[in-house]
């Protein structure tokens, strides 16, 4: 199946979709001013050690320092087998203060800090280099051993003599000659000697030493590939660097770019705008008639599969089967667009056939075959739910564009304007006990106020007589429904 991917670069935002017959099925957004961190190599300073934990806090010039655990330091695997055993303690190898060279394997998260491991690994287009590991190791998309096998031989062969790290041998490698091989593995290893010499040069830490590309160049080393039929560009500055960088380090790709000149917006013409306005929201429509209900919480993401107004099966079993059998491939789509990550729980419509619910299992994990990001399904619970894991790498979609409600502060609910009467009833009866000023006054939104002259007027003047005080309103129009205020006079 072919696919376009769409850049939209502006000098603070850099936007790409990648879309196929007519669909968008990912998108990546990158700000100037948030940029993300996965792949930087940083010169850190350990401020904390948790032997508790196994772990230990870096400081890599972040508002919030970074978490290391003992299964990412390197140094601990001496005396293990292929990272398998015994891992020294990380105690006996960092101390606080200590300078080390770490590399960022997750973005910061919400709450949670960045995630760090000291085994570099530095990509390239055709493989991924692993100076500290002399391990030569193949995508598992690659499936063939015989391939697999081929691939590590003429690796092998086109290595220096004075190599003594590894890599990681890519999908794009299968069709690729040996000269392009051969600059992949001297950029790579170039760039690893930049990184070296950067670490020695600096005389304190924290200090970034390694910047990951950009995300229009990252596009076009991990996205682009075969199976791209074009990559439009609405930027001539964009273009002009993408172009340079592809015809550097993956000229096949070069003849694919093109200049996107027309009069509309490139995303608004095919339909994205449209997209990410429905990524933002709960609810996803489906053709037939049902829907889905998306909720996006720290712990985990639920989804909610209903049939709405679809009653196209020829009964009632039918239609409920047809209807989860078109929410799994909406699923794995919604998943990529709004990259969301962790752990996920289906609720597929409850189903009676144990076939209908094994061939909805196979729908859904072959719509996520398609998914470059890892996911495992580990099918229905008891309770009749389809647990499953997606990768979790970088921040969601939500995350990134959105930030919580300032009047409900994230609860995506509000007290009622009588719930706030009684709070403050309860409130005034409190302080009257405390203090004896001359009158109370209660300053809050109209809503609670309107209310208090209305429907709620008896209970406040039964209070008044209760505590022989007076109580007077005032309107404050800036204030939202649960604020408020009560002055003693």
């Amino acid at each position: 199946m072919t696919e376009e991917i769409l850049v939209n670069h502006t000098s603070h935002e850099t936007r790409v979709a990648v879309v196929q017959q007519g669909a968008t099925q990912e998108l990546h957004i990158e700000r100037a001013a948030t940029r993300g961190l996965v792949g930087n190599v940083c010169l850190g300073k350990v401020s904390r050690v948790l032997p508790g934990m196994q772990s230990a806090f870096i400081d890599i010039g972040l508002e919030r320092a970074a978490f290391l655990h003992v299964a990412d330091l390197w140094q601990s695997r001496s005396g293990s087998t292929n990272g398998v055993g015994h891992l020294a303690p990380i105690e006996k190898l960092l101390f606080e203060g200590q300078p080390l060279l770490v590399q960022v394997i997750k973005d910061p998260l919400g709450t949670k800090g960045a995630r760090l491991s000291t085994q570099i690994s530095i990509a390239g287009r055709l493989l991924v280099y692993l100076p500290q590991d002399p391990h030569i190791g193949v995508s598992q998309r690659i499936e063939d051993e015989a391939e697999r096998q081929m691939l590590r031989s003429r690796l092998q062969k086109l290595m220096p003599a004075d190599e003594k790290g590894g890599f990681i041998i890519r999908t794009s490698a299968e069709e690729a000659a040996e000269p392009e091989l051969e600059a992949d593995i001297e950029y790579l290893r170039r760039r690893w000697r930049q990184i070296l010499d950067g670490s020695r040069r600096q005389s304190s830490a924290p200090a970034l030493l390694y910047q990951e590309l950009s995300l229009g160049q990252r596009v076009l080393r991990d996205i682009a590939g075969d199976t791209t039929a074009a990559i439009l560009v609405d930027s001539p500055e964009a273009l002009a660097e993408l172009s340079e960088f592809a015809r550097t380090y993956m000229p096949t790709m070069a003849g694919r770019l093109r200049q996107y000149t027309g009069e509309r917006p490139l995303f608004e013409l095919h339909g994205v705008e449209g997209e990410i306005a429905k990524a933002l929201s709960r609810r996803v429509d489906l053709k037939s008639g049902g829907y889905l209900i998306i909720d996006q919480t720290e712990a985990m993401t639920t989804i909610d599969v209903n049939t709405g107004g679809y009653i196209g099966g020829r009964n009632f079993d039918d239609t409920i089967f047809r209807t989860n059998l078109e929410a799994a491939h909406a699923i794995a789509r919604q998943l990529r667009v709004r990259n969301l990550g962790g752990i996920i729980i289906v609720d597929f419509i409850d189903m009676a056939s144990g076939e209908h619910r094994e061939q909805v299992l196979q729908e859904l994990r072959k719509a996520l075959a398609r998914d470059r990001t890892k996911s495992s399904v580990n099918g229905f619970t008891s309770l009749g739910l389809v647990e499953m894991t997606r990768k979790r790498t970088r921040e969601s979609l939500a995350h990134l564009l959105l930030e919580p409600c300032p009047t409900c502060e994230g609860k995506g609910q509000v007290k009622t304007a009588r719930t706030v009467c009684y709070e403050i009833l309860r409130e005034i009866q409190r302080e009257a006990r405390q203090f004896n000023p001359r009158e109370f006054r209660i300053v809050a939104s109209q809503d609670v106020i309107d209310l208090f002259l209305e429907e709620e007027a008896q209970p406040l003047a039964a209070l008044g007589d209760l505590i022989g005080k007076r109580i007077a309103l005032q309107v404050e129009t800036l204030y939202l429904q649960e604020h408020y205020d009560i002055v003693l006079m």
